[in-house]
């Protein structure tokens, strides 16, 4: 009885977000919109990328409609006097933390699932669905940044957008000397990705600069309609960096981590986000332990709204603590887990005092 109520009531909780945010979604997304022109970006496009969006806002929402359909329940069976009878009939708060653990246990399997694997999925097709209309996959106004070594050089490489065609534009490679001097720059209209690992480039303007012994530099210049330059970044690598970290898969996330490290690159923001890939499920738990003291609650006359207006106030201020600590995190350089991991630490420990005080001493 208590999952059944519990399971319509998140799914009636999470259904009202849903549509609030991808109706904000679509208002924002209306400036893409072409009217003049048939063939472009139209509303029909913009609806089906709003739909490709869903699935990410349902990964953030899930924790929160779980702690605010499990309070609705607890406090509708507490005001009826259902839990009270419940409680007579061999309840004890021991069997119902079980009962509400199991429900965690379900909803943090599909927060997994929808953020490992329904993500990413439905992220691919808006940015595909994107680029055959928009012409391109672009992250921010300076695209994708990478680095590369190999022997005595490095490599500082800038991939603008990525073409519907699996192509790259505006590629820039900038490569230093073992000592941090500026040996080349090349500067390509287009791109693609060669066998053996390489890339070929099109269009390329290329600048050398070599050092003489006295001090001075010498400068060259060349055009060339292609250049093959030979790397070890893959097209994945490339795709990776123009997705937003919070929608990559975990296995994704921990793959570019270690390239970032082998490459001397800032990885602080993909590990916090790998961390808070781990933990962010685990907090479905944390919020079902936090609804179950509404459920001893006594009151007969009074509305639910109040408490269900309480568990709205909890849900929305943990996701806001999630997004700050990550930001902070990766700001302040703090331990990427502890990062991730605190919100839910700091939720567990107030929703196990509540536990302790309403269920257990009351």
């Amino acid at each position: 009885m208590i999952y059944a109520d519990v399971l319509v009531s998140v799914g009636f909780v999470t259904l009202g977000f849903l549509a609030l945010f991808s109706f904000i979604d679509f208002v924002d997304e209306l400036r893409w919109v072409d009217a003049s022109n048939p063939a472009g970006y139209q509303v029909r496009h913009a609806l089906m990328f709003v739909s490709t969006l869903a699935a990410s806002t349902l990964y953030e929402l899930i924790p929160i409609t779980v702690l605010i359909g499990s309070v609705f329940v607890m406090a509708r069976l507490a005001q009826s006097s259902e839990f009270t009878v419940l409680r007579t009939s061999g309840l004890g708060p021991w069997r119902a933390l079980r009962v509400m653990l199991g429900l965690g246990l379900l909803f943090t399997l599909l927060t997994f699932v929808v953020g490992d694997f329904l993500v990413p999925v439905a992220d691919h097709a808006g940015q595909l669905l994107r680029a055959r209309y928009l012409r391109q996959i672009s992250v921010g106004q300076t695209g994708a940044w990478l680095k590369d070594k190999q022997s005595n050089q490095s490599y500082a490489v800038n991939v603008g957008a990525l073409a519907p065609d699996g192509n790259m534009r505006n590629v820039r490679v900038i490569e230093f000397d073992n000592v941090g001097r500026l040996v080349s720059l090349s500067e390509a209209k287009q791109g693609s990705f060669g066998s053996g690992e390489s890339w070929i480039l099109r269009d390329v303007a290329r600048t050398e600069f070599r050092f003489k012994g006295s001090g001075d530099t010498h400068v060259t210049r060349q055009t060339m309609s292609e250049y093959r330059w030979p790397t070890t970044l893959t097209a994945e690598m490339v795709s990776v960096a123009l997705l937003q970290p919070e929608r990559m898969p975990t296995i994704d996330l921990f793959q570019f981590m270690r390239h970032l490290d082998a490459n001397g690159q800032s990885s602080q923001r993909y590990e916090i986000e790998f961390w808070r890939k781990v933990f962010y499920p685990l907090s479905c738990f944390v919020m079902v332990v936090l609804a179950l003291p509404f459920a001893y609650l006594h009151f007969r006359i009074s509305g639910i709204s109040t408490f269900v207006f309480m568990g709205v106030m909890t849900g929305i201020s943990f996701f806001l603590l999630n997004d700050l600590f990550g930001h902070f995190g990766n700001l302040r350089n703090w331990w990427p887990w502890l990062t991730a991991a605190a919100p839910g630490l700091i939720y567990s420990l107030f929703s196990l005092s509540a536990f302790g005080w309403l269920v257990l001493r009351r």
